[in-house]
Formats: C-alpha cells, sequence, structure tokens
C-alpha cells in the first residue's frame, strides 16, 4: 500500500528546510492533512488537570503563529504547542537559519523567534473557538498550548510575559514559557531562581486566574542548577516544566556538513542529555511538577522510557519534520507493543516506575 504520508514527506524534502517548513504549514492549513484514527484508550494521560488523547505533543517552533491547530490535532498529536510567539512581529535572524542533518538525526536552527506577534497570534487561536452552524465550537481536538517568549529589542520580560499570559489564556489549555531559546541573545540568563521568583509573582498579579503554567528550558546547564530553579517555579504556582529545549552543544559524533551550523541543535544528538536532565530533575520533583520530555524522540520505547523516569509526557519536532506523518502512528503501536513487553495496561501504570 502507498504511504501518502511519506511521499509527501520525501517531496518537502526535496525544498530547502524554510520554504518546505512553509508549504507545509499552508497545506496543513488548507485542510491537506491525513485524519487519525481514534487513539487506544490506553494511550490517554491526565494531568495539568487536563484529558491527553495520548502522550506524544508537537513541541514549539512548528507552528509559530498558530495557523496549523487543528490539522495537526486532527493528524493524531496528543497536544500542540504554538509559538513562540512574542509581543510584536519580528523578521528572526537573517537567512538561512534552519538546517537538516538527516545523517545525525539532527536539526539545527537559528529562527530567532520570528513570527506574527500577539495580536495575529490571537485572532487565529480565536478562529478555533469560532461556532460551527450546529452552535458548537470547532476547537483542537487535542490540547494547545501557547509558548510564549520576548523581543529579541525593546524587551522588558517582567511586563512582557505577564501580558503574553493574559492575552492567550482565553485560548491556551495551558500556557508555557519560554526562557531557554539560545537563539534570543540574553534570554537563557533569565533561567535563575530568583528571576523564575520574580517573573511568577509578576505573572500572578497580573492574571488572577489562568491556564496551567510550564516553563521550558535548557539542557546546557549544570544538573545542580535544576533543583533551585524546580524549587521557585513550584513556589511560584507553576504547574509543570518542559525539559528541554534544544542544544548549543556539538558532540563529537555528528557527520552532517551543517554540524558547525550555529544555533540550537535538537534530534538525536540530545537524546542521551535529555535523558539525562529528565532523570535528574525527576528524581528531585518527587511528582509535584508534571514534567513533559523532548529531546531525540524515536521509538515508542523512547516514549515509555521517558514516562517510567517520570514523564507524563513528551514532545516531538525534529523526528516528525525528518520522518513526517507516518511517524505518529508507528510511534502509538510501538508504544503499545512497548508497554505489553513490559507488563503495562495503561501508561499511569508506568509513570515513574524507573524515578530514582
Amino acid at each position: 500500500m502507498i504511504d501518502m504520508n511519506k511521499i509527501a514527506t520525501a517531496f518537502l524534502h526535496r525544498f530547502e528546510p524554510e520554504p518546505a517548513h512553509e508549504l507545509a504549514i499552508t497545506a496543513m492549513a488548507l485542510g491537506l492533512t491525513p485524519k487519525a484514527p481514534k487513539d487506544d484508550p490506553r494511550l490517554s494521560v491526565q494531568c495539568l488537570g487536563l484529558h491527553f488523547p495520548n502522550p506524544i505533543g508537537l513541541a514549539a517552533g512548528f507552528d509559530k503563529n498558530a495557523r496549523a491547530v487543528r490539522p495537526l490535532t486532527r493528524m493524531g498529536f496528543g497536544h500542540v504547542e504554538a509559538g513562540t510567539v512574542t509581543p510584536r512581529p519580528q523578521p528572526g535572524n537573517p537567512q538561512p537559519r534552519l538546517f537538516r542533518l538527516p545523517e545525525d538525526g539532527a536539526i539545527i536552527n537559528r529562527m530567532g523567534f520570528n513570527g506574527c506577534g500577539i495580536d495575529r497570534f490571537c485572532r487565529n487561536l480565536a478562529r478555533l473557538h469560532r461556532p460551527q452552524p450546529n452552535g458548537r465550537l470547532r476547537g483542537p481536538l487535542a490540547p494547545l498550548g501557547a509558548n510564549i517568549g520576548i523581543n529579541k529589542t525593546g524587551a522588558d520580560p517582567l511586563k512582557d510575559y505577564p501580558e503574553l499570559v493574559a492575552r492567550v489564556r482565553p485560548y491556551a489549555d495551558y500556557i508555557t514559557i519560554n526562557l531557554s531559546s539560545p537563539n534570543t541573545p540574553g534570554l537563557r540568563d533569565l533561567q535563575s531562581a530568583e528571576f523564575l521568583t520574580q517573573l511568577l509573582d509578576a505573572v500572578n498579579k497580573r492574571n488572577a486566574e489562568r491556564p496551567p503554567l510550564l516553563i521550558k528550558l535548557a539542557p546546557d546547564m549544570a544538573n545542580a542548577a535544576y533543583a533551585p530553579i524546580l524549587e521557585a517555579a513550584i513556589n511560584g504556582g507553576a504547574q509543570g516544566l518542559i525539559l528541554t529545549n534544544t542544544t548549543i552543544a556539538r558532540p563529537d559524533s555528528l557527520t552532517s556538513p551543517h554540524a558547525h551550523e550555529s544555533g540550537g541543535l535538537s534530534g538525536r544528538p540530545l537524546t542521551s542529555r535529555a535523558r539525562e536532565v529528565l532523570q535528574h530533575v525527576s528524581a528531585i520533583n518527587k511528582g509535584r511538577l508534571t514534567l513533559i520530555s523532548a529531546g531525540g524522540i524515536e521509538t515508542g520505547r523512547d516514549i515509555l522510557d521517558r514516562i517510567r523516569l517520570g514523564a507524563s509526557m513528551v514532545q516531538l519536532y525534529t523526528s516528525f519534520i525528518l520522518e513526517g506523518a507516518s511517524i505518529l502512528p508507528r510511534l502509538k503501536a510501538e508504544l503499545l507493543q512497548s508497554m505489553r513487553d513490559d507488563g503495562f495496561n495503561s501508561l499511569e501504570e508506568a509513570f515513574g516506575v524507573d524515578r530514582p
């Protein structure tokens, strides 16, 4: 049987990465996406006060402007995180700024939070909730996350982040504060317990009510740096952490001619560090915050291993771009088989069994 998803991915990979990405988003926005069958109930996840049909989310960075949220959930993702969105539109860094490293199962990007800005982003989200002729709300088919960040110039983080939360809170099921992109100067300097305490206080004062709030962290900090940030997140009323963003490290194993491009490296080379950070943070978290693991997820076994370590869900980016939509049914089938192999009837049974 011909796999149209694989054909579509091969076609897109004939183009340079950024035009291919734009073509894919446009096609999805037009509804040219496959519809996934209903998920096996054994794959469902309850966390953040929400129901997720499966644990496989799409990381921020793919649908920056929230143009294709509903088609992406229709494709079979358990949640979709749109953004990163900034207060004002900005073009991002000069092109070329996106590089496939297929030999390494990786991508390097230095996009620089290019995007439409919060006004248009919210208009796009509002369209998701327009009533249908029968009076029902369309909405996405799975929870929607909104990932928020700051502009490259003229930023005031203690004002910008609270205001961004206020803008997206009517539309998002959860909100992620991005403090970890390596492509906005000075952003990673905000990854400290001291700043996070101030930031969450400002967010809470501006937003008496809001959806669950998550903090996205980098993999490049020393292990000891995560504990104070974790405690600040808990004390400030955050509900979760996303571990991890891209890395600025360049492993010696990379073989692609693009290996030394600047920017954030994602995909297979991040697998070991992503697992290490999850294991370390999970041990000190002890189930207090929801953890979402990202970095080098390529198989169903990878997903189950992260859940066994204490992640409630995972997020994809690189493997989805390199393999296309066909990765989702494969991952779900492999995850169910891994669960059977390990004797689990649900993901809840597997959660945290390998946590230190």
